[in-house]
């Protein structure tokens, strides 16, 4: 049987003045050299993303920071993807605010849902301005046990960086449970900074960008997990493959 190298979508607008994305190329380099994790990526730009077909036959999906998007429209679309087809997924940053928007819209019900970044002046803010930028700041965040973040992280409290001005809307924190989104990491102060899916084989979200961990040159801990769950969705599909 010939391996086939797992795909990961990069879904976001590429430019060298953000930078996550400068460091995404070392990443996935010491994914393959230090964890044995080799991914072929693509990237997505968010125009591009909502197309028919246009994140077929990907292994993992990986909502990158950047906001707004170009297309808000194109983020939501990979985010729903994932979400309804299992594929791997993490969100960070903007890819966790706009995780949140996309429930919000097409699970919760709230048609209305807006992103104040995108839509300032209207209602139903589920994601609003945070009271103090993160732009910039690094913080303490405490991961509820037995979730999947506690898994992945091995640890109940982490130091993460950020560089995000915009968040959850702690109003619309119950509406979002009741419907089955976890919430398992939070500031000191409580808000939310990291969110999961229960039911799905692998769907994380944080507020946090983990591209921005350390020197770069050891990607985080929740870019190792996406990469791991890419691997084991390729292998499942091809043992599936070679057992039909």
């Amino acid at each position: 049987m010939t391996y086939q190298t797992p795909r990961i979508a990069l879904v976001g607008d590429r430019s060298p003045a953000v930078r996550s994305h400068a460091r995404i190329p070392g990443l996935l380099d010491a994914l393959a050299t230090r964890d044995q994790l080799d991914l072929d990526a693509y990237w997505i730009p968010t125009e591009d993303a909502g197309a028919p077909g246009a994140l077929d036959g990907f292994d993992a999906i990986w909502l990158l920071p950047g906001s707004p998007y170009r297309s808000e429209d194109g983020a939501l679309a990979a985010v729903r993807t994932a979400r309804e087809l299992g594929i791997p997924f993490l969100g960070t940053c903007a890819g966790f605010q706009h995780a949140v928007l996309e429930f919000a819209r097409h699970v919760c019900g709230i048609g209305d849902a807006v992103h104040a970044e995108q839509d300032p002046d209207r209602d139903e803010q589920v994601i609003a301005p945070l009271a103090c930028s993160l732009v910039g700041h690094e913080g303490a965040v405490t991961v509820t046990p037995g979730t999947l973040a506690e898994r992945v992280l091995g640890t109940t409290r982490t130091l993460e960086r950020y560089h995000c001005a915009y968040g959850l809307n702690a109003d619309y924190l119950d509406r979002l449970r009741e419907h089955g989104l976890r919430f398992s990491g939070t500031d000191d102060a409580g808000s939310v900074r990291i969110l999961e899916l229960t039911d799905h084989p692998f769907f994380l979200a944080s507020l946090f960008q983990p591209e921005l961990s350390g020197d770069g040159t050891r990607p985080h801990a929740m870019i190792r997990a996406l990469a791991a769950a890419a691997v084991e969705r390729a292998a499942a599909a091809e043992r599936a493959g070679a057992g039909a």
